[in-house]
């Protein structure tokens, strides 16, 4: 039967995110193409200029490897994010970015934090807690494949290894948590299949027309016409005649 309001792929679900992506990339490939540095404009904790980091820090990452981690998690947090919330997924996103960098300047070392892996942490928070509070299958399933995929990243909200911005993370983990509370409403609406509806009639359906009381199926039988039946015994017989050749005229 068909679905009512499913859910639909648009290009913006993964447009979006590649243009995300894209200007992480042209960022650093502007820092080692021109031998610049902008290390400077990440997260300076409790320090006012620091406040920048909080716009350009997610796009600036120290070298290659920095940078693939960051990338291939970010196209695919955001992507699930713009299809499965697209009707907050800029909200997410944005005050997510804002509130993890400005968490992260409060509680911070006094060193600059750069990279996207902060707005990771808030995605995948995210994502695992609102799938779970959901109660609806598709976004509990979305949670748990994240968490199959990226649970290993929780280990990094703890100061494991001394180069990490684990503020960074646990600040976006905290603000993910706290978005799966505040954005509390039914995100992603249930599909419903027509004999769902409360005004569905059976009698109406095309496709339960084919069955008769009983549940038997009988098919679509074509309408006799009533003057078909009125004499079935009456045999029409059709004479042709030739000219012989022999006749005269």
């Amino acid at each position: 039967m068909k679905k009512i309001k499913e859910l639909y792929f648009s290009n913006d679900v993964i447009v979006y995110p590649l243009l995300i992506l894209l200007l992480m990339v042209i960022v650093f490939w502007v820092e080692s193409q021109f031998n610049f540095n902008f290390n400077y404009l990440g997260i300076y904790p409790r320090k006012f200029e620091g406040l920048r980091g909080v716009l350009f820090g997610p796009f600036i990452h120290g070298d290659r490897k920095h940078l693939f981690n960051n990338s291939i998690p970010l196209l695919v947090l955001t992507t699930a994010l713009f299809y499965f919330y697209r009707s907050i997924r800029w909200k997410v996103l944005i005050y997510g970015v804002l509130l993890t960098g400005f968490l992260t300047w409060l509680i911070g070392r006094p060193s600059f934090h750069i990279g996207a892996s902060g707005v990771i942490y808030m995605l995948t928070s995210f994502l695992m807690f609102r799938g779970i509070f959901s109660k609806q299958y598709q976004l509990t399933a979305l949670s748990f494949a994240v968490i199959f995929i990226y649970g290993g990243l929780i280990w990094y909200v703890f100061p494991v290894e001394e180069k990490i911005s684990w503020e960074g993370h646990l600040s976006g983990f905290i603000v993910g948590i706290l978005f799966a509370l505040v954005f509390n409403k039914e995100t992603l609406k249930n599909n419903k299949y027509a004999w769902e509806i409360e005004t569905y009639k059976p009698e109406d359906d095309l496709f339960m027309q084919q069955f008769d009381e009983e549940g038997n199926f009988i098919g679509t039988q074509p309408k006799i016409e009533e003057e078909e039946i009125e004499n079935p015994n009456q045999v029409e017989v059709n004479y042709t005649f030739k000219k012989s050749e022999d006749s005269k005229d």
